[in-house]
């Protein structure tokens, strides 16, 4: 599976770096569903991120939409 690097923009993880899986095109997916990484695993809150129209000079962003209790987006 091919990765590719992207950068979350804005809510609770604004500027995380991630490798995310690659679409068939080498795009990341469209929407990414994040517990922030420094967080243990009890924070209660999935953070929904949409990626960005086309990548630009320093790659893909995922720009945050929304956080929702944890599980509601399953």
């Amino acid at each position: 599976m091919a990765l590719v690097r992207v950068r979350f923009v804005g809510g609770p993880a604004d500027d995380v770096v991630r490798d995310l899986p690659a679409e068939s095109d080498g795009a990341p997916p469209a929407r990414w569903i994040l517990r922030h990484p420094d967080r243990p695993a009890g924070d209660v809150a999935d953070h929904l991120y949409e990626r960005g129209v086309r990548a630009g000079p320093d790659g893909w962003t995922m720009r945050f939409v929304r956080t929702d209790p944890f599980g509601a987006t399953e």
